[in-house]
């Protein structure tokens, strides 16, 4: 029995009204404008200032524009795959939540958590699910509210995040689609980029929200070491396994995680920056959001066919990379 593929039918985003500025960072933090933008390529990001809305009211509106987009009704959702490091709740999760709000009445899910990899964890999840025959129509999401866990005097870190949210329908493929994915994980015993609190070994306290110990933290270096290696590894190691080579390859969709690294993997890959997605200087950092952003971005783009690498790096520490043909 042949395998069956998977593929992108419909594209949705969400994106905060509010934007953070560097210009405005300046007057928060020991920063500016132009330091931010030659080390990072960030001039500005979104933010949700609704102190009653969440990563699940942003996802839900993401996914509400893909099933228009891929014209399918939410009733024919087998599955939601969430990826997110900021959900609602611990429980129940943001998936669940989005099933309701959607009415997607015979869809199953869950939240999916591997940091800035979630996309591209999820959308393999999803992908899996087709190809076994278990779901003929997946949604899969990418979404994070990284404002709640920012801490906005440290300049390390509020430079770099946004919030937003993207999603995807996946559907059966006749032709194209996806074709391979590669993901790691490499257990964070450092805790490079982590976040202290919230969890079983350290439950939330007085002591802990005294301490900011529910913020995000990281050690810039040593994560932009990794995420430059891991990023371009991956992408050459998929590329490698199905015999691509730079000029095979009309995109590359990487993780906004920083304009440099994002240069260094399109240079090991062979690519002119052309052929690279790039919007990480309007939203930053999102998380598990970039990849699905730029996708939208770009969906008009597209052409049957198109040979397309999206690559991510993330806490955890995790890194992934898929390779799919364009077919809608």
């Amino acid at each position: 029995m042949s395998l069956k593929r998977a593929k992108i039918s419909g594209i949705g985003r969400y994106l905060p009204e509010y934007i953070l500025t560097n210009k405005e960072l300046e007057t928060m933090v020991e920063t500016n404008d132009e330091w931010i933008r030659s080390r990072t390529g960030i001039s500005e990001r979104r933010i949700l200032k609704d102190p009653d809305k969440a990563t699940a009211f942003m996802a839900t509106e993401a996914a509400k524009e893909a099933l228009a987009d891929a014209n399918v009704d939410a009733s024919e959702i087998d599955m939601i795959v969430l990826g997110t490091v900021t959900p609602d709740y611990m429980f129940p999760s943001t998936a669940a939540l989005v099933q309701k709000r959607i009415g997607a009445v015979n869809a199953w899910g869950f939240d999916l958590s591997a940091a800035c990899s979630g996309f591209l964890f999820a959308l393999s999840t999803g992908t899996m699910m087709i190809e076994s025959g278990r779901a003929k129509k997946v949604l899969v999401i990418g979404a994070d509210k990284m404002s709640s866990i920012v801490d906005f005097t440290d300049r390390t870190t509020c430079i770099l995040f946004g919030d937003a949210a993207g999603a995807v329908v996946l559907e059966e493929a006749d032709k194209g689609g996806i074709i391979d994915f590669v993901h790691h994980t490499d257990g964070d015993e450092e805790c490079s980029l982590y976040q202290h609190a919230g969890g079983s070994l350290n439950p939330a306290s007085l002591e802990t929200v005294k301490n900011g110990k529910h913020f995000l933290t990281q050690d810039g270096p040593v994560v932009f070491k990794k995420a430059t290696q891991g990023m371009a590894d991956v992408s050459l190691e998929i590329m490698e396994r199905n015999q691509l080579t730079g000029d095979d390859v009309a995109w590359l969709v990487p993780h906004q995680a920083n304009l440099r690294i994002i240069n260094a993997t399109a240079r090991r890959m062979g690519l002119s920056t052309d052929k690279v997605m790039i919007n990480i200087e309007k939203f930053g950092n999102t998380t598990a959001a970039t990849i699905p952003l730029c996708l939208y971005d770009w969906k008009d783009k597209l052409n049957e066919g198109d040979k397309i690498i999206l690559a991510a790096f993330g806490g955890g520490i995790t890194w992934g990379a898929t390779y799919l043909e364009w077919s809608k």
